[in-house]
């Protein structure tokens, strides 16, 4: 979910992401240290943190035995605990699928909407609530629910109101409302017309407003049923959407067979290139000893599974669901790999691919303005993408300038210093969540998009970790990069500081982007492939880091949303969008359907444009439904009156994955890109998909990294090896591929080729302000100035000048000062302001050294301790004549590993 969003943007102790262990920044109140890295524990001065509609703070709405947990927001059932609105604590429209829902101060609403409306102007198809039933107790009257407990995919509100309690359980898929009632009958209202045409005494059937329901009360109690109720004495009971009349023997076996938790797992099989997943329901017999339960399947998942269902259909807005006995069920899929690049064509001109990369470096600003996350992580991604242009070109200078900026810009975002108010994330422990500052859209008090603003993040992190693998490190900056992975989409359930997949519904196969879920039509997906890029990019960074448990959910993300997304999205079987709605296509997925539409804009080029962006190397997925992307292209061209003009280059790259002689011919001489795209990216792509063919999905490969392209039967074999010792990757049709270590390789009859990672940007170094064009020799350089640096922290200083200075400097460490302007006079002195409070014995010396961190010292002075880290002294050494202007670098080297010297400015003397 999106606001309205315009569619142009003007010493340390190293710590594994996994290890979770919170360490204090020396001299750095409120962060907590992740590696090299660190999120801040408090928000910005005057930023906000989740609030309702009226801008107020809010705070999780869950009882006390649930006080501290990480709250799923971005739920099906979020408005539950997120009170977005001031005057309604119970919920908005929650649609679980058969059954919706609504809280009430009488207990749970209960529906099963099954006719769609079409609104009139056509956009939208919508399978909206309406209460058929209440579940409730006799006279409760409470004044608001709280969640008193969740699971994969079903959460339990409670209510009461002194002297009455109601708690249930609900689910996706399930067709029963589990109930408990204390202080009074269970009751469940009639909400509009009622015939009884079952009666047993515990067993009722009763249609209402069309629908069949089945009310069961244990034995020793009966319902007394009356025009507008039906009430029993019983402390548990539940309430059961029917799929016909037929079914009520079934459902009455399982009626007490509740539902406790459900839980997915899953498994990649890399030799099939096979993702099995596996959902389970636990249950309690709470009556008799049935166990398992009855759970109707999405149209994803029933495709998808070889498992036996019963002849049971419901209505959903996401086609038939059909009904499975039984307490769990497997889905199988096929992952066909993702890359960081396509391979360069053969037939591309180089010269023009290194002239657009070139318009991206000398622009005046090559971030365009960002200053949020969304647009950093987008300007992020775009010069990622030309990193690897740049490197199968050839243009290795171009390449490091890129991965500079990209590794400078990610470095700054993931370090959390005092007095930041932007370029930092901070944790929310009261919502279990970190969010970035500047946040947009909602990132912050709605907790929106993390995952679209976040996987951009972890992209760019993902093509830097094949140059400079010591920086993705989890003790560099690596673990912060997993942290934004799990504030997303948290894989590991040992990680307690975030809900488990907060931004994917594991049921429902694909994401949600409001962190409230405060609508009528329930939660809302907008883009679907930037969530994707979010699957991919996990993909990559675990590939490149060796995290198998990362890159594995990232493959679970990317193939269950490869199956929704063409459902649901696409419709590409024509089974899902009612036969009254009038498009191929929907810009955005709500929890009562579907609309044709975004959040900022009813432009068709955008609408369809939202569910195509970025383009990246995961995109190849829509190719499970080539006449669809046909399809779709043409559609906007007809509702767009002609050729697109906003955002051609993603629509034309996408139109490639299908026709690829008709996107080139399209492209032409180069197209206005995208903010997060360029010009030569879009040119690589094309021609790549145009010259080696679009992607064969019936054959795979051994490793994840991977793509098979066919052009006229020919296939190319494309496999991206990010280890360190060659590979051999073995496809399904018995072809193999030598890939050298961190490099693509790739064979077909259009060439062969080898996009190699190695050399680069130095490793684990980072930028924190503009470089400046010149620095005066014979001024005061402040020390926490540098342009780069290597194993430095910053803290505020009690030195007589305030501020900052560098802190924890030790052997191997280094401070860049670019641009260091003698002049005309010759600098024969450098002079230091410096502090230590090493131990006894522990001393180093600090150096200086020109245009390299490696090279010979032209000066240097010793340092031991001096009486404690903010005790100050002014130190003087000789240094070899310097004259004009030199990138100067202040080393650090000691024969002891710690930390031996704090650094406040520099100055030369002539």
């Amino acid at each position: 979910m999106r606001s309205i969003r315009p569619h142009l943007a003007s010493a340390v102790v190293a710590v594994a992401a996994a290890a979770a262990i919170p360490l204090a920044l020396p001299g750095t109140a409120g962060a907590v240290t992740v590696g090299a890295g660190s999120y801040a524990t408090t928000r910005p001065a005057g930023a906000v943190g989740p609030s309702n509609a009226d801008g107020a703070p809010v705070t999780p709405k869950v009882t006390s035995r649930m006080a501290g947990r990480p709250v799923p927001t971005n739920d099906w059932w979020s408005s539950l605990a997120f009170q977005r609105y001031p005057g309604n604590p119970y919920s908005e429209n929650m649609y679980a699928h058969p059954l919706t829902f609504h809280a009430a101060a009488q207990g749970l609403g209960v529906g099963y909407p099954t006719s769609p409306n079409v609104t009139s102007d056509g956009r939208f198809y919508e399978f909206m609530h309406q209460d058929d039933l209440f579940v409730g107790v006799s006279g409760l009257n409470a004044p608001r629910t709280e969640v008193d407990g969740w699971s994969d995919w079903t959460v339990t509100p409670l209510w009461t109101d002194g002297a009455r309690t109601l708690r249930t359980t609900i689910g996706h898929g399930s067709p029963y409302v589990y109930a408990e009632a204390t202080g009074g009958a269970a009751r469940v209202g009639f909400n509009g017309t009622t015939t009884v045409w079952s009666n047993t005494g515990t067993t009722l059937g009763v249609t209402v407003n069309g629908r069949d329901y089945a009310l069961f009360a244990p034995s020793g109690s009966a319902w007394s049923v009356s025009t507008t109720e039906a009430t029993a004495s019983a402390a548990f009971f539940s309430v059961a959407v029917l799929p016909n009349r037929d079914a009520l023997p079934l459902f009455q076996r399982y009626a007490f067979s509740f539902v406790t938790g459900t839980l997915v797992n899953w498994t990649y099989n890399s030799a099939n290139a096979q993702l099995t997943a596996t959902y389970t329901a636990t249950t309690t017999a709470r009556q008799g000893t049935q166990t398992g339960t009855l759970q109707a399947l999405y149209r994803h998942q029933w495709l998808n599974s070889a498992d036996t269902v019963t002849a049971h259909r419901y209505t959903s807005p996401r086609g038939e669901m059909r009904l499975r006995e039984g307490a769990s069920f497997t889905t199988r899929s096929t992952f066909n790999g993702v890359l960081p690049a396509l391979p360069l064509s053969s037939a591309a001109d180089r010269n023009r691919l290194r002239a657009e990369i070139d318009q991206e470096l000398n622009a005046t600003d090559p971030w365009k303005g960002a200053a949020d996350t969304y647009w950093t992580g987008k300007a992020l991604w775009r010069l990622a993408a030309l990193a690897r242009v740049a490197n199968q070109i050839g243009y290795t200078a171009g390449r490091d300038r890129l991965l500079a900026l990209v590794r400078d810009r990610l470095t700054d975002w993931l370090t959390a210093t005092p007095g930041e108010a932007d370029k930092h994330f901070a944790y929310d422990a009261t919502w279990g969540t970190l969010i970035g500052y500047r946040a947009s859209y909602g990132t912050d008090a709605e907790l929106n998009d993390h995952h679209f603003h976040y996987g951009y993040y972890v992209l760019a992190a993902a093509v830097l970790a094949q140059h400079d693998p010591a920086w993705a490190s989890d003790s560099r900056y690596g673990g912060m990069v997993k942290l934004l992975v799990k504030d997303a989409n948290n894989y590991d359930r040992a990680e307690t500081r975030f809900p488990f997949l907060r931004n994917f519904d594991a049921y429902a196969g694909h994401g949600w982007a409001s962190g409230h879920a405060g609508f009528a039509h329930g939660n809302n997906e907008e883009s679907s492939s930037e969530a994707m890029m979010f699957a991919t990019a996990a993909v990559l960074f675990g590939q490149a880091t060796g995290d198998t448990a990362l890159r594995d959910a990232g493959i679970y993300l990317h193939t269950t949303q490869e199956t929704t997304i063409g459902q649901y999205w696409f419709d590409k079987d024509n089974a899902v969008f009612p036969s009254s709605f009038g498009h191929d296509t929907l810009g955005i997925v709500w929890g009562a359907g579907g609309s044709y539409s975004t959040w900022w804009t009813a432009n068709p080029e955008e609408i369809h444009g939202i569910n195509m962006l970025p383009i990246t190397g995961g995109s190849l997925y829509h190719a499970d439904y080539k006449a669809d992307i046909i399809a779709n292209v043409n559609e906007l061209r007809a509702n767009n009156g002609g050729t697109e003009v906003e955002w051609k280059d993603v629509i034309t790259q996408f139109l490639a994955i299908a026709d690829p002689a008709q996107a080139l011919a399209n492209y032409g001489g180069g197209l206005t890109p995208e903010d997060g795209d360029s010009r030569a990216h879009a040119y690589h792509w094309i021609t790549a998909l145009d010259t080696y063919g679009t992607p064969d999905t019936s054959v795979t490969a051994n490793v994840p990294t991977y793509a098979v392209l066919s052009k006229n039967g020919a296939r190319t074999y494309v496999a991206y090896n990010p280890g360190t010792e060659a590979t051999t990757v073995t496809f399904s049709d018995g072809q193999t591929l030598s890939v050298p270590a961190s490099s693509t390789a790739w064979r077909g009859p259009a060439g062969s080729g080898t996009d190699s990672g190695s050399g680069g940007v130095n490793p684990t170094t980072t930028t924190t302000t503009a470089p400046p064009v010149t620095r005066d020799a014979f001024g005061t350089i402040q020390a926490e100035s540098y342009d780069q640096h290597n194993g430095l922290l910053k803290e505020t200083t009690t030195d007589t000048d305030g501020g900052q200075n560098i802190a924890a400097a030790a052997n191997g460490d280094w401070a860049l000062y670019r641009g260091v302007d003698f002049g005309t006079r010759t600098g024969r002195q450098f002079v230091a302001r410096v502090a230590g409070g090493a131990a006894g014995g522990v001393s180093g010396l600090v150096e200086v050294r020109i245009g390299s961190p490696t090279a010979t010292p032209v000066g240097s002075f010793a340092i031991a301790n001096t009486g404690g880290w903010q005790s100050w002294r002014t130190v003087p050494a000789n240094i070899t004549g310097l004259t004009g202007k030199h990138d100067i670098y202040i080393t650090f080297t000691s024969s002891q590993p710690a930390n031996f010297v704090n650094l406040n400015w520099i100055t030369f003397g002539s």
